[in-house]
């Protein structure tokens, strides 16, 4: 679901609410997902602001040697083929990955 709503005059919010495939879907769909989803986001005005919501059921894991300007310190775990998929529209795009702005407890990062 896609919603654009102004903020003033020539200002404008675009907010993309998403729900990815799981990790056991077949890859076709989930590059078929990505795929669509980085077609929609080639469509958004560039000075609008943009939040990217949903769950993408990916783990993006604690290897910010791999993707420094991506993540911050603060994952964990590894890394799994959704999160690749993710990490790299957010690199394509210039996204930020962000699941909550607390520093928190390894054991509280996960759901």
């Amino acid at each position: 679901m896609t919603m654009r709503l102004p903020l003033s005059k020539d200002n404008f919010a675009t907010i993309i609410s998403v729900y990815a495939p799981t990790m056991t879907n077949p890859d076709e769909n989930k590059e078929a997902f990505y795929n669509q989803l980085a077609s929609v986001l080639s469509g958004i005005p560039c000075r609008d602001k943009l939040l990217l919501i949903g769950d993408f059921n990916a783990r993006i894991g604690r290897d910010n040697d791999k993707w420094p300007l991506v993540m911050g310190k603060h994952g964990i775990g590894k890394c799994n083929s959704n999160g690749e998929l993710l990490l790299a529209l957010r690199s394509e795009f210039e996204l930020i990955v962000t699941k909550t702005m607390f520093k928190q407890k390894d054991e509280r990062k996960t759901t």
